[in-house]
Order: C-alpha cells, then structure tokens, then sequence
C-alpha cells in the first residue's frame, strides 16, 4: 500500500472515529437534562418531597392524570373514526377531508385557547347574543366554563387528534381487503367487520398515535396555564418562577420525567409491534363502502365537525380578533419578535438536523449496542417536557457558570457573568434535545431508501465512510431532510415552556409575545402574533397533505 493510501485510509478513519464522538457527544447531551433533574431532586432531602406531597402533590397528580385521560379518549375516537370514514367508506366531500383533517396539526393548542376564549368567555360573542336574545342576566342561566379543565381538554383534542388520523389512515391502507372480505363473507356487516379485523389489526399503530398526543398533553404548558389549570407543567413554571424554589421545581420535574419516560418505553414497545397491522401486502384492498342518504350526512358532520373547530373557525376569529387589535405587525418591536422567532427557529432546525445525521448514520455505520443506545438516548427527549429540559439545562450550566465566575474573581479578578446560561445557545441544545426525535424520525425514513448495497459499491470506489454520507447518503435524503427542517422550524415556532424559563433577557419572541398578551387578558392582541405562529405551521402540514393524497 502506497503512502497515498495510507494516508487516505487514516483520514477516513479518523473522520468515522470523529463523527462516532460527536454522536455520543449528543446523545449525552440528550441524557443531560434527565440527570441533573434527577440529581438536582435528589440533593433537595425529602422535606420539601413531604411538603409537596401534603399540598401540591395529589392535586397536580390528579388533574395531569384526568386531562391524560379526557385527551387520550377524545383524540382516539376522532382520530380513528374519521381516519376509518375517509379510507374505507365514500361519501361527498372525502377527497377533500382526507387533506383537511390533518390541518389543526398546525395550531399550538394555546392559540386556540385564545380564540376560543374570546368568543365563549362572559363577554364573548356567544354569551352576549344569548343574553341580548333571551332577555337573560349574568346569573338566569348556565353555561360551560372554557376556563377549565374539560375547556383545555378540548382544546388538545381538536389540536392533537391528528396524530391518530394519520397512524389509523396509514394502517387502514396497509391492510389487506382479504380479512376483511372473509369477515364480510361470514355474515358480518361492515361495522362490525371494522370492530371485529380492522380495528384489532391496526391497534399498534393507533395505540402509538394516542401515545403520542399523550406525550404532548403532558408537556403542554401555554394552555393549562391560561385556563389555570394546575398540573405538573404549570407547577415546574410557579416553582421555578413565582416561588424561587428551585429544588421543588427540580423534583415536581422528576415526577412529571418519569411519567413521560415510562410512556416513551409504552410507546416505543407499540412501535416494535407496529409490523402486524400489514399482514398481507399481495392481498387486494377492500372495497370502498358507499354511504348513501343519513349515513352520508352523518360522515360529512363528522369529519366536518374537527375541521372546522380545529382549523377553519379559529383561523377566522383569530383574524377578526387582530383586525381589531392596536398591534401593528409591520412596527419595529413585532419585526423583532419575527427576526428573534425566525433565528432561532432557523438555528435549531439546523443544529438538530444536523444532529440527527450523525446519530442516525453513527447508528448504520457501526450497528451494536452503543450505537442503538445512542439512538434510543437521542430519541427520549420528545418525552420530555420542555419545561423538564428547561430546568435539566440550567441546573448544571448555572454551576458551571457561578463556579467558573468565582474563579476567575478570585484568580484575575475578572467577573465572566453567565456565559452559558444566559445565552441563546442554551437554548438551541434544549430545543434539540426536544426535537431530535422528529427529526431522526424523518432521517431514518429516508435512510430506509439507501440500500446497504449502495454503501459497499461506494467503499468499492474508494469512498470511506464520510465520503459515503456526504456523496450517496445527503443527495437521495434531500427531501426527508427538508422535511426534518420544517418540521423542527415549526415546532420550535410554537414551543412555549422551555422558550419562557431559558430565553436571554430582552429576547422575546411570538409565542411569548401571544402568551404575555393573553396572560393580561388583551385577547386581541394576541391574536395577532398566534395567526403568524400558524401562518408559519401550515407549511410542513401541506407537505404532509401532499403525502397524504398520495397514498
């Protein structure tokens, strides 16, 4: 071997060496949060666990476990029952429902707290015509609280029942006609067949699916803290700010860890299961039942009903709310809010995207456990609430920073501040710890498309590992990794609790704008940075509407 070749081969092998460092180095970033949570709770004693337990404890417990409950319920029933009408029944208008029951994914469910609020409040619309209607005062009639634990429910729900419609829809085309059919065959109708084959063959995927909006009804923060509802999000945020007592903060944030770690191993169990809703691809599908009369009434209310209250009547109160605001989203201060949201935004995306290469290519490149631990390490973040990787980061980065500080005071006498905690940057990595698992999800999709044989034909040609990715791998992943992109852009756009406990001083951006706004009750006012944060979310939607049509 030539000298040339030597060379070439120890460059390529320190660069794989490299890239396997630097996807620990993440996935050790990922695990970071978990463990000063964990550390931090701990080092507290159990005097303030007692306190906790004698006045906050039972209460934030039951109302987290409730609003799980009422969400996993509702967004399973929508999720399902419409994913199940648009692909095995035909009535007027699916073709266009198939598109538009994915669009409320692009709400962040305090957006619609807010409009729904300010039509539905005392002295909202509705309240208001009916009193003007019946000659009614404040105190002759009834009418249901939207401040409230069922009205932040059913704000999740209209938001988050997406998530199951697009796991159900994807199981209910992958199956087989031929169970079906037999199911027909043997006396039974087509709803009892849905009940009887259907449903049952495709229970991993919707199980996955309600897991899923169930992560994210326990991370939520913006709507549980408008309506006042107390769970663990909301408490975190109170301890930590309200009360300064960041050891409560720390431990209230273990318990709300291990409930989302322990539905991270829940989900990830369905998600190796989720193979036995396909068992027969060969197999034709079954055919499309026609509803006729009533029953076609019935699915076009159905699926009409999630769209227009999850989508189409927000975005026309929003908008009337913010033509009648004073905000005036060309001034300098909401240009700020924009450029602030839009960098980091564009930062995170970067970073995680990028994050997610080396994991995931780190994870084909050497296989094994490390490597598959790595992976699973990297993904757990989407479990974790962002006020849990909020306060995971700044316990130990605010250490390191006071004792940093102190040394350089007492060595150059030279004061450093908070060069970390205080920074932008801090929060980009809680960001990507958030989002990682999206982006690895939308990675490995793609991935799946680059055959291993495409991988040793490169080594043949004197590509090493490096070469390979950057040559064969990034070309063919372009539009998965677009996709990733967008949807880290999006979702770091709406994600409120960790942007709220982290973000540097004087650096607001259009979520915290909306909640400021909304939190002093100026509704119309915040209506108008909430329609930017959806302007901002349809994008990755539409593309998933494309795929959707597709299939």
């Amino acid at each position: 071997m030539s000298n040339a070749d030597t060379s070439l081969t120890k460059t390529t092998r320190d660069g794989a060496r490299a890239l396997s460092w630097i996807a620990l180095f993440i996935a050790c970033l990922c695990a970071l949060p978990m463990i000063a949570v964990l550390v931090a709770a701990l080092s507290g004693g159990t005097q303030t666990v007692q306190l906790l337990a004698e006045t906050v404890l039972g209460g934030y417990a039951r109302t987290t476990l409730t609003l799980v409950v009422l969400v996993a319920c509702g967004t399973f029933a929508i999720g399902v029952g419409a994913a199940w009408l648009v692909t095995m029944t035909r009535f007027p208008g699916v073709r266009f429902f198939e598109i538009a029951l994915v669009l409320p994914l692009a709400f962040p469910a305090y957006v619609l707290a807010y409009a729904y609020t300010h039509i539905l409040d005392h002295p909202g619309v509705v309240q208001t015509t009916l009193r003007s209607v019946t000659g009614w005062g404040p105190r002759d009639y009834w009418f249901p609280e939207i401040r409230s634990l069922g009205g932040a429910a059913v704000m999740l729900v209209l938001v988050l029942y997406p998530y199951v419609y697009l796991l159900a829809r994807a199981a209910f085309l992958q199956q087989s006609g031929t169970t079906f059919l037999a199911a027909r065959a043997l006396g039974s109708s087509p709803w009892a067949a849905f009940f009887k084959v259907s449903l049952p063959l495709a229970r991993p995927a919707i199980a996955g699916g309600v897991l899923l909006t169930v992560m994210e009804t326990v991370a939520d923060f913006g709507t549980v803290a408008y309506f006042g509802v107390q769970t663990f999000a909301t408490g975190i945020y109170t301890s930590w700010f309200s009360l300064f007592d960041r050891v409560g903060a720390a431990q209230l944030a273990l318990c709300l860890l291990s409930f989302a770690l322990l539905l991270a191993m829940l989900e990830r169990l369905q998600r190796g299961d989720a193979k036995y809703h396909d068992p027969a691809r060969q197999s034709k599908a079954a055919p499309a039942i026609p509803l006729r009369k009533w029953q076609a009434v019935a699915a076009v209310l159905l699926c009409g009903i999630p769209v227009l209250f999850g989508a189409l009547l927000p975005i026309v109160v929003l908008f009337s709310m913010g033509l009648g605001s004073e905000q005036n989203l060309l001034s300098a201060r909401y240009l700020g809010f924009i450029q602030n949201s839009a960098t980091l935004a564009s930062v995170a995306a970067v970073v995680t995207v990028l994050a997610a290469i080396c994991v995931g290519y780190f994870q084909r490149m050497q296989g094994g456990r490390l490597a598959q631990s790595a992976t699973y390490v990297a993904r757990l973040g989407y479990a974790v609430p962002g006020g849990v990787i909020a306060v995971g980061l700044l316990v130990p980065f605010a250490a390191f920073d006071n004792a940093l500080d102190a040394w350089m005071r007492s060595t150059f006498d030279i004061s450093t501040g908070l060069l970390i905690t205080g920074s932008i940057w801090l929060l980009v990595i809680a960001y990507m710890v958030r989002f990682l698992a999206a982006a690895l999800g939308a990675y490995e999709g793609g991935q799946a498309m680059v055959h291993v044989n495409m991988d040793s034909a490169s080594r043949s040609l004197g590509q090493g590992p490096l070469g390979t990715l950057r040559r064969v791998h990034l070309p063919i992943l372009a539009p998965s990794l677009l996709t990733a992109l967008l949807i880290v852009f999006v979702d770091v756009m709406k994600e409120l609790p960790a942007t709220l406990i982290m973000r540097p001083f004087n650096f607001d951006t259009l979520a915290v704008q909306a909640y400021r706004l909304a939190s002093d009750e100026r509704l119309e006012g915040a209506a108008v940075p909430s329609l930017v944060i959806v302007a901002m979310g349809l994008l990755p939607v539409i593309l998933i509407c494309r795929q959707v049509g597709r299939r």
